[in-house]
């Protein structure tokens, strides 16, 4: 129960139905198989939330996680993103008059925001809003090629209302970004509406179950009570008024899925993968350690943990950080609607830096499990090809990882500049307020308090010579974007570090809760051993100053090494501990009975290329 806690009951009732429990094999589909597929399962889906009550955000993705195994469903957009912005921007006639809607999914929506020429960067979004005091509309245009709405998911023929980000023109002045309300298509032929150009994009890497579409607009009307109007309004008469807020707000749909992200793509795919990893090294044997000996298990190999259970340490550091991420998201959220918005800058920041740093080292840490299965890790069938393009995506959608890690370093910048000034910092950036050692305190015991100061000393420091160099490059007289841009491969490597720290941290909190000493002890040396690799593998960060000398760099190396025998026996039991189904995993090599070859004949049969036909027959002749 350490992982999934209340969710298995909600698993259980997704495998009782006939069309979940199966699960598809989406390797012998076409593309629009697969999206058929998808939508028959997400009408399905809709049908088991009012048969089973589930109103819960977190009751239905854990329900959708064997409704849609190791696929991204329309869904996401809808429930992930036009629901929450619906309710956070729009104003209470709004929410009653959408909401309702779409909780009973009476309409379907997505957010749409992302063009054709500008993604990351939304100030250099084009689409325009021009408001019409004699027809009291807003005229929504894409004025350039570039300006085309282009990405959203479920735009290409599945959602019939989105929330457009677009500027907004009142009399020729430009109030910038804005929250619309857009029915796209008819509620009774779901075709376009006139004065919209819109469809899929085409194949993607992945997600062939979504149809990420695109959309341009050519003068097209909309009433103007559908700008989400919390905290903007336009007046018949085109008067705009606004309240003091925190420019995030606008954003805080996005913030809820980077949120979101760390847990659900990052910590997930990552478990996935080296469920299967691990599970198949353990069925897999291999060449001799000696003579006349069976072949031994490839996992008792030194060289496959080394590989292997430094990820599965790290599938357990991000699980844990995502379950801690949402719990900081709804306190905060739950903060902000009592009028508290202090914290909101931090979250906007850990969420973004956490996105961008745990999707990257998931997406290299699946491939890497891939590699360790050899020749079949390369086959369909082993589920990890499906686990790495939907992790890999994680990198780039909302926010791409660059910049998503110099939006935390800003803030970083900002709590540091403001310790400079006497300021007492806060939460996860508190220690930037602390005398931090100077010199390693690690000793062959390698407690895990130790461990997390080592992490500390690197972020402190790289944080503070970020800002130092910072302010070098505009004392030398660049101005302060040009400084910015010179700087930015330290500041990002600054936001790494912090991250990094966070996450040990994290994982060091957890470990020291639990009551077992039995579990205590195993997720101690996977914590020890996640710490003891980030320090190996960025040693120059830790010795640069002399915080780490080379004998303690010996140390680590041992110790290393030593983890990964002790690991070993309980290496299987941890990765079943994540509790997932094999309808989850799609995996034939991390099947939960270990029947891994039967089954891969069983698999390659089924393939329509073994089918017989004439056209291929005769061609071969």
């Amino acid at each position: 129960m350490l992982f999934k806690g209340g969710g298995l009951p909600h698993e259980s009732l997704a495998l009782q139905e006939k069309l979940f429990g199966a699960g598809p094999d989406y390797n012998f589909m076409t593309r629009i198989e697969r999206f058929k597929n998808s939508l028959v399962r997400v009408q399905h889906f809709i049908r088991c939330c009012a048969r089973y009550n589930l109103h819960d955000h977190a009751d239905k993705k854990w329900f959708e996680g064997v409704a849609f195994p190791n696929e991204v469903s329309v869904l996401g957009p809808h429930s992930g993103m036009f629901i929450p912005t619906l309710k956070e921007q729009g104003s209470e006639e709004q929410i009653q008059k959408w909401v309702p809607q779409a909780e009973k999914h009476q309409i379907m929506g997505t957010y749409i925001q992302t063009e054709l020429g500008h993604g990351t960067f939304v100030r250099g979004l084009e689409t325009t809003a021009t408001y019409d005091p004699k027809t009291e509309e807003f005229i929504l245009n894409s004025p350039t090629l570039t300006s085309i709405k282009w990405w959203p998911g479920g735009l290409g023929r599945t959602c019939n209302f989105g929330i457009v980000m677009a500027l907004l023109y009142i009399d020729g002045k430009n109030y910038g970004m804005h929250p619309f309300v857009v029915q796209l298509r008819s509620l009774k032929t779901h075709e376009p509406l006139p004065g919209l150009t819109m469809g899929d994009i085409g194949p993607k890497f992945g997600f062939d179950t979504v149809d990420n579409g695109y959309l341009q607009f050519n003068h097209f009307g909309i009433p103007r009570e559908n700008m989400l109007m919390k905290y903007c309004q336009v007046l018949k008469n085109g008067t705009y008024t606004k309240q003091t807020r925190n420019p995030k707000f606008s954003y805080g749909a996005m913030i809820f899925v980077r949120s979101m992200v760390v847990y659900e793509v990052a910590g997930q795919g990552l478990a996935k993968a080296c469920t299967i990893a691990i599970r198949y090294s353990a069925i897999r044997r291999q060449s001799e350690l000696k003579k006349s000996r069976p072949e031994p298990q490839i996992l008792d190999y030194q060289t496959q943990q080394y590989k292997l259970f430094p990820l599965l340490a790290l599938a357990y550091a991000v699980w844990f950080t995502g379950v801690r991420m949402k719990e900081i998201y709804f306190m905060v959220n739950n903060e902000i609607k009592q009028g508290h918005t202090e914290r909101l800058p931090e979250l906007h920041a850990i969420s973004s830096g956490l996105k961008a740093f745990t999707t990257s080292m998931a997406s290299w840490g699946i491939e890497r499990c891939r590699l360790a299965c050899g020749g079949h890790g390369y086959s369909a069938a082993s589920g990890l090809p499906k686990i790495y393009v939907n992790a890999t995506g994680g990198c780039t959608y909302e926010g791409e990882n660059t910049v998503m890690l110099l939006q935390c370093a800003r803030f970083l910048m900002n709590i540091y500049g403001g310790v400079k000034n006497g300021r007492r910092p806060s939460g996860s950036v508190n220690y930037l307020g602390e005398r931090i050692s100077s010199r390693c305190t690690l000793t062959s015991e390698f407690t895990l308090k130790s461990l997390a100061d080592a992490f500390k000393h690197r972020a402190a420091r790289m944080i503070k010579e970020a800002s130092e160099r910072l302010n070098r490059l505009q004392a030398s007289g660049n101005d302060p974007e040009d400084s910015w841009n010179l700087n930015s491969v330290v500041l990002t490597k600054a936001a790494e570090a912090h991250c990094h720290y966070y996450m040990v941290l994290v994982f060091e909190s957890v470990v020291e809760s639990v009551e077992d000493n039995c579990v205590k002890d195993i997720l101690r040396q996977l914590c020890q051993l996640l710490a003891l690799c980030g320090i190996q593998e960025n040693s120059g960060d830790f010795i640069q100053d002399g915080f780490l000398n080379n004998d303690q760099l010996e140390l680590v190396k041992q110790k290393q090494l030593s983890l990964l025998s002790e690991i070993r026996p309980n290496a299987v039991l941890l990765v079943d501990a994540f509790e997932f189904h094999d309808v989850q995993l799609g995996s034939i090599l991390g099947r939960f009975d270990g029947n891994v070859y039967e089954n891969l004949f069983k698999w390659a049969k089924k393939t329509p290329l073994n089918k017989p036909e004439d056209l291929i027959h005769r061609l071969l002749r």
